[in-house]
């Protein structure tokens, strides 16, 4: 590979998010900056080859039939989009790692903390770029509102969807919750100090809702609220920093800050309408970019390989959160015991 040359993609897993990847990638091969060179999805189907064929890309039925084909030089890969079942997230994760090809696995990064270090280890060793993909990060309004972060002290989340048969099997907290409790180690940059936790599996044999209440170090409290069993669909988050209120709608890309001045000037227990102290609320809405942050992620994928600039999202951020979203999981398990529930 050259500078200037694209680079050679596959994407593992052609299911619903899978094509998603096989869309963005295909979309940005238009502009030469990379080639979808293969699809890999050990269902053989014909619309899968369809699939592949449509995109101008081959197929192959399983890594092993595609990494021979690279050992043979029969087809050249730079990096790959790993969008299988979690379950085989490290199996599948390893074999690209150890043959040289950088790597986005879809969230959750793997269904152990040993498994994620078995991969950083390698990624390490070998250089490569290794991205998972918390695409909530690269939502325009995130972004928009990382710079007015002063102080968090309070966090309110919630992530609701309707349920579908998709991502089965993971529970709710490594299926969605675990976007916010990414997001929220990031704004609160402090270490866990306590967590509390409930969840009840509702259609599924893992949990479908659960809420978690976590304090960090700092004194900064989350409250995060994640169900795949709701009625509408919900993508919001909230925190509270001194005389400062933020919504953030992840759907709508909006981000809406709340100033309030002149509180800080009432005496307690002051009548402030009779002083006329009454404080002061100034409403600022961000200027955001809207842009789809699938693909913004790839693209920070593809200029980690390209630049060597680190990933946006590091991995060992990512372990991070999925070591958080274990330990949110234990302790759902920890009152289900206590309450005599069933195990999901």
């Amino acid at each position: 590979m050259t500078p200037s040359s694209p680079l050679r993609i596959a994407v593992i897993g052609a299911g619903a998010f899978g094509r998603n990847h096989i869309r963005i990638y295909s979309d940005l091969a238009q502009s030469g900056a990379v080639e979808l060179a293969a699809v890999v999805d050990s269902a053989s189907a014909s619309d899968y080859q369809k699939l592949a064929t449509d995109h101008r890309a081959r197929f192959f039925s399983s890594v092993d039939n595609l990494l021979a084909a690279v050992l043979q030089r029969d087809i050249a890969i730079d990096a790959a989009s790993v969008c299988v079942p979690t379950l085989f997230h490290a199996t599948v994760a390893a074999q690209l790692l150890n043959a040289d090809i950088h790597v986005l696995v879809e969230k959750p990064f793997t269904p152990t903390l040993a498994e994620a270090d078995n991969l950083i280890a390698l990624a390490t060793a070998r250089d490569l770029v290794l991205q998972v993909g918390h695409l909530e990060r690269f939502n325009p309004a995130v972004t928009a509102l990382l710079p007015h972060l002063d102080h968090p002290m309070f966090f309110e989340c919630h992530r609701l969807s309707i349920f579908t048969p998709r991502s089965l099997d993971i529970d709710v907290v490594l299926d969605l919750m675990i976007h916010d409790l990414d997001i929220v180690l990031q704004m609160a940059q402090s270490p866990v100090r306590e967590i509390r936790a409930v969840g009840l599996a509702v259609l599924s044999r893992h949990t479908d809702i659960a809420n978690v209440r976590i304090e960090f170090d700092s004194g900064c409290v989350a409250n995060f609220t994640a169900s795949r069993v709701s009625t509408e669909r919900v993508r919001k988050l909230r925190l509270f920093q001194p005389h400062q209120y933020i919504s953030v709608d992840y759907a709508r890309q909006d981000a809406l800050i709340i100033n309030v001045s002149g509180a800080a000037e009432i005496p307690v227990g002051a009548s402030n309408a009779a002083a006329g102290n009454v404080p002061e609320l100034n409403f600022t809405r961000l200027d955001i970019i809207p842009g789809e942050p699938l693909r913004l992620e790839i693209e920070a994928f593809l200029d980690s390989i390209r630049t060597g600039r680190p990933s946006v999202v590091p991995a060992p951020q990512s372990r991070a959160a999925l070591a958080l979203a274990l330990a949110v999981n234990a302790t759902i398990a920890e009152h289900r015991q206590r309450a005599g529930l069933t195990p999901g």
